[in-house]
């Protein structure tokens, strides 16, 4: 079970939808347009707020969040 110190954002569970996938940084911005920067900020706050450090741990954080 997860707690997180503070929810995710819509925007935020959108992109979390996408780290599982094999696209590129560049290739997830395209799919939600916006600019590659702006996805690596909310990949920044998401990682925070769920106490990871990488993508793959964002994904299986992801897993466990869709699993309950």
């Amino acid at each position: 079970q997860l707690n997180l110190v503070e929810p995710l954002t819509d925007r935020e569970r959108d992109v979390l939808r996408f780290l599982p996938s094999r696209l590129t940084v560049r290739e997830i911005a395209d799919e939600l347009y916006v600019s590659v920067n702006t996805l690596k900020f909310h990949l920044k706050v998401i990682y925070r707020k769920l106490g990871v450090t990488s993508r793959s741990e964002a994904a299986a954080k992801a897993r466990q969040l869709t699993n309950r």
